[in-house]
């Protein structure tokens, strides 16, 4: 395994759920573990020479959280503090687009009305396209993040004001 592939991996996990990753083949071991947000790199030993090795640790921004995925899909929204506005929040680590394409209209604009269930915008993680829905109707206030950005767990993506 290059050290490139070793990078690559490493950053998969970092933006995965996943807290500990084991692999095993007749060339190389390698267990990845995170521990606090961090992750590192334990015990590899390859054929390759230990220059080529990286020492790598990036920190996630966000600390490990206690939920389950199951409720992280289900409460993408809570109370924001400016007043009685709602806050849609990214369920996951991804890029954030506005549309489902370059050169079509954007998802929601800001004045828009957004019914329950309605799409709002897309997240991008790991070449997926997933769809965010509107926990709420009601009207798009602000987007509070620049379309193709990179966004965290639990970022706040808009304000919507009940109807």
């Amino acid at each position: 395994m290059k050290a490139k592939e070793i990078r690559d991996l490493i950053d998969f996990i970092a933006q995965s759920p996943l807290d500990e990753v084991h692999i095993e083949t007749d060339e190389f071991k390698i267990s990845v573990k995170r521990h606090g947000g961090v992750v590192k790199l334990e015990n590899v030993s390859t054929a390759l020479p230990v220059a080529t090795q990286p020492s790598y640790n990036p920190t996630v921004s966000t600390p490990k959280q206690e939920s389950t995925p199951q409720e992280t899909q289900t409460t993408p929204k809570e109370t924001s503090n400016a007043g009685n506005y709602i806050t849609i929040k990214s369920p996951m680590i991804g890029t954030f687009y506005r549309a489902s394409k370059p050169d079509v209209p954007n998802f929601v604009n800001v004045g828009d009305e957004v019914k329950q269930g309605q799409v709002v915008c897309i997240v991008e993680a790991m070449k997926l396209f997933n769809e965010i829905e509107s926990e709420i109707s009601g009207r798009i206030v602000k987007v509070l993040v620049e379309n193709a950005s990179p966004v965290e767990y639990d970022q706040p993506l808009f304000l919507v004001e009940p109807i």
